[in-house]
């Protein structure tokens, strides 16, 4: 038997720097990894890349001074609203200083209990305990600090109602979960959500707002020389200096392609390439939905497109294959594999993860690498593809 299933294995690479040849660097840390600790490449080996590194070679960074200067071209003198902003240093505070900045009077929405990947500043518990209607009840800051008397964040202690208040001179902020009551204050607005960012977006123009900029329209194209993404504007950077932030990569795409291209032949495999972002997953006591990134994968090759198409084992040990046991069971197990077919809504599928390839990639990886001082940002993944018949 082969003991051996799906390996995910972090590989540490130089520290990438803007221009460096990343093609390159990837595909000779693999192949000096295999050599260097005995272990052979194979077909549908996957070699995934965190962005962070593919923007940092390309240099795809931008200043809050550009950030404000693209407020200040898309709104004028006009009071700016901005709603549902995320909670996070890492993530938000840099974008939101760079807006304060290039709007004359900024007022911020935020929602409460917490954000919508999952940062929270009060329990539900609490929430429901207060006897506050979260779906109309709206709040000033004071006004909710008198009412909840610690709104620190669980993990990392920061009260955010304060942080962002003070972030900017300008800045007025109210807690509210209803999009529209933003419209109560201004007509213009920047809507700063991740993954509902286009319903909301449809909301507020279709009740009365006079112009609407989602976070993927801003840094669309440079300003002033500054880096840029036109698919995802600023959504998905993270904090870079005290002054700057570091962008989702350009040309992805391009990227993988190149870079598996490369990866044939020095190898002779075929092996499939992705860059990931954030993973998709839910911490079970903070409450964190870690997906910040407006996807797990921005570019990947074609071997990753679809989803799992898997028998669930347990299923079929349990009903089919009760009545066997031993090699019996093995040897009638493999062949239910080899004859599985299309498992689209089959029973014999309950169970098993209805996610894309590239998004469990992508959470796999980011498990993988970690966000800290591991210095893995690339990670070779093993056996994902084999089954229990293989």
């Amino acid at each position: 038997m082969d003991y051996q299933g799906t390996i995910s294995r972090g590989l540490r690479a130089p520290i990438i720097k803007k221009g460096d040849n990343l093609v390159e660097i990837v595909a000779n840390t693999v192949v000096e990894s295999s050599k260097t600790h005995n272990f052979p490449l194979q077909d549908k080996d996957v070699v995934a890349v965190t962005e962070a590194v593919l923007a940092r070679a390309q240099g795809n960074y931008a200043t809050t001074e550009q950030i404000a200067k693209d407020i200040e071209n898309k709104f004028g003198e006009n009071t700016v609203g901005l709603i549902f902003p995320i909670f996070s240093r890492n993530r938000f505070s840099m974008i939101l200083k760079g807006i304060a900045k290039g709007a004359k009077k900024l007022i911020i929405q935020l929602t409460y209990p917490g954000d919508e990947v999952g940062n929270s500043f009060i329990s539900r518990e609490q929430l429901y305990e207060s006897k506050i209607n979260p779906y109309t009840d709206v709040f000033t800051a004071d006004q909710f600090h008198a009412l909840f008397k610690d709104t620190h964040h669980k993990f990392t202690g920061v009260d955010y109602i304060q942080y962002y208040q003070e972030m900017g001179g300008n800045c007025q902020l109210i807690l509210a979960n209803n999009p529209l009551e933003i419209l109560n204050h201004t007509k213009y607005v920047i809507n700063a959500d991740i993954h509902t960012r286009k319903l909301t977006k449809k909301l507020l123009l279709d009740n009365g707002a006079e112009k609407v900029v989602s976070l993927d329209e801003i840094l669309s194209e440079s300003v002033d020389g500054s880096g840029y993404n036109e698919q995802y504007g600023v959504l998905g950077s993270n904090l870079a200096t005290q002054d700057s932030v570091k962008l989702f990569p350009r040309n992805s795409q391009q990227f993988v392609e190149e870079l598996q291209a490369k990866l044939i032949k020095m190898t002779g495999k075929q092996i499939e390439c992705m860059v990931y972002g954030d993973g998709a997953f839910k911490d079970p006591v903070g409450g964190i939905w870690e997906l910040a990134d407006p996807v797990c994968s921005p570019g990947y090759t074609k071997g990753l497109e679809g989803q799992p198409n898997e028998l669930k084992l347990k299923y079929i040990a349990d009903n089919e294959l009760a009545n066997l046991s031993g090699q019996e069971a093995v040897d009638a197990m493999k062949e239910k594999i080899k004859q599985k077919g299309n498992l689209f809504n089959n029973i014999q599928s309950q169970g098993t993860t209805p996610r894309r390839l590239t998004d469990l990639l992508g959470s796999l990886s980011d498990l993988t690498s970690g966000s800290g001082d591991k210095g893995t940002p690339i990670i070779l993944i093993q056996n994902y593809f084999k089954n229990f018949a293989d």
